[in-house]
């Protein structure tokens, strides 16, 4: 577990952005199971690609796109352990991978982001193929 004052300025970077954090499986559970409309999840990291590129580039998708996620919905990974594991039973059959970034649609996963797809890119790019995956699902 890493400490929170390492990373509460990391939890902020999205919640200042209009996301909501998920700190349990209950939580998981409330927003994921059975819900209408879309969702973005993002599984948040302390890592430098989820610095660099996957927090600026989500970021960028939602004030560049004219189409956006219902809700924004986030999880911290070596930290919110709990919440953390239940969002990966959704992201099933992808194998864990943080920092991830997926999108559901009633209830479903249409689109899943992960790391060794956001390493190697930069913001843009990641913002960019985000307002893509908007256009087409929201």
């Amino acid at each position: 577990m890493y400490p929170e004052q390492i990373v509460a300025p990391m939890r902020s970077d999205l919640t200042v952005a209009g996301f909501k954090e998920l700190k349990s499986a209950s939580d998981v559970d409330q927003e994921l199971k059975d819900q209408k409309g879309t969702n973005l999840l993002v599984i948040n990291s302390v890592c430098g690609c989820a610095a660099g590129a996957a927090r600026p580039g989500i970021k960028w998708a939602l004030e560049h796109s004219s189409k956006k996620p219902g809700k924004l919905t986030t999880v911290f990974a070596g930290v919110d352990k709990e919440a953390v594991a239940k969002a990966r039973e959704y992201t099933l059959p992808y194998p864990p991978s943080s920092p991830a970034i997926a999108l559901f649609k009633d209830g479903e996963l249409v689109h899943f982001v992960e790391r060794h797809h956001i390493e190697g890119r930069n913001a843009q790019m990641i913002g960019q193929h985000l307002v893509e995956v908007f256009d087409e699902f929201c």
